[in-house]
């Protein structure tokens, strides 16, 4: 039996009961809230995962690169949306992946890209995205805009129109549970109210796409709403304990460490996990808040039991990682990152483990062209 002690580190350690526990948890909320789960594969870009979301009842997944569409592709997946506005150069690239055996839905918030489209001559299934107050992309909800292009979709010739699409980014700058509801609640309403006056104007919406794991984490109601693509829910991390999404013991993604440096004297300690293992993303305190700068947080003896309150990673380089206060030469920690997506992405495989069996190793299909 190899357990995950036998692993060398750094080591990417994927917690199965936690994982489980958390796509079942999601998959209820969805029903209960009366929308469809697409989930963002982009968090964990692995076929397996996919494979037990798609077993709790997700129609169709989400993607953000077409490399992570064709791996899907060709593991049996046929319902993709390509959520990232389209990029003009790789339209040919898409179609290619849009055939018989698997849909790949695009997106679109610009006359140019709508024309660029229209101009491929392929019958592409179209989102129109909306910006519903994250402020990074997307059409204005209550612009001319907006029906101008809904209206050019809905009576195109070519082009199929599948409805309005958002992101609630700004979710991630909410703290607490009513903060995030009342993130929630700002997309739906947005949203819906978009659709109902496309609507009203005589243009048919088939559908409205919310998305962004700490909103539908808290959604109260998704009225209006047919479909959510949360993606972070599957693992979870340090900023979605912050934020109030999950607790610590809900988060199913760790990277095993070993401390390599710790000089007598010393406030500080040295691991084996710097930011090609973690990522640099700077996490809740990095981004704005009261909370203190932390690179990722440790967990106690196991992660059941929480995270240590003596001992945080403070600052990482490529392969180091500094943490502040001292444990003992060739110590093991399991560190919690900041943002699991960005960590998984630093990976070729997750060892999926049980307790402390490793039972599995599944590949990450994180390939760039």
């Amino acid at each position: 039996m190899t357990t995950l002690h036998d692993l060398p580190t750094p080591a990417l350690l994927l917690d199965l009961e936690v994982l489980e526990r958390n796509l079942d948890r999601m998959a209820g909320r969805a029903d209960a809230l009366g929308v469809h789960l697409r989930p963002h594969i982009k968090t964990h870009k692995c076929i397996e995962i996919g494979r037990l979301q798609r077993e709790r009842g997700a129609r169709g997944i989400t993607v953000s690169t077409l490399d992570e569409a064709r791996a899907f592709a060709a593991a049996g997946f046929d319902d993709m949306t390509w959520a990232f506005p389209v990029i003009p150069g790789r339209i040919e690239e898409a179609s290619r992946l849009d055939g018989e055996s698997a849909r790949l839905r695009v997106l679109a918030d610009g006359p140019e890209a709508v024309r660029s489209l229209e101009a491929s001559g392929h019958a592409f299934h179209v989102w129109l995205k909306v910006d519903c107050g994250y402020g990074r992309a997307g059409l204005d909800p209550g612009g001319t805009r907006l029906a101008e292009l809904a209206d050019a979709l809905a009576s195109s010739r070519t082009l199929v129109f599948d409805g309005l699409l958002t992101h609630s980014g700004q979710a991630y700058h909410a703290r607490g549970r009513e903060a995030l509801a009342a993130a929630a609640e700002q997309e739906r309403s947005v949203m819906a109210g978009a659709a109902e006056r496309l609507r009203s104007a005589g243009i048919v919406v088939p559908a409205v796409s919310v998305g962004s794991t700490p909103a539908m984490s808290a959604a109260r109601s998704l009225e209006g709403v047919d479909e959510a693509r949360p993606g972070n829910y599957a693992f979870y991390d340090y900023t979605q304990v912050v934020l109030g999404s999950c607790a610590a013991g809900d988060c199913a993604l760790s990277v095993a460490a070993t401390v390599v440096s710790s000089q007598p004297g010393s406030d500080h300690c040295v691991v084996d996990a710097g930011a090609l293992a973690l990522s640099s993303d700077p996490g809740p305190g990095g981004r704005a808040g009261s909370e203190p700068r932390s690179m990722g947080e440790l967990f106690a003896d196991e992660p059941a039991h929480g995270l240590r309150t003596d001992v945080r990673l403070v600052s990482l380089s490529q392969e180091h990682g500094i943490v502040h206060g001292r444990l003992p030469h060739g110590t093991r920690v399991r560190v919690l990152p900041n943002h699991s997506c960005l960590t998984a992405a630093c990976f070729d495989v997750y060892h999926v483990v049980v307790g402390e069996e490793v039972v599995d190793r599944w590949p990450i299909h994180r390939e760039r062209r």
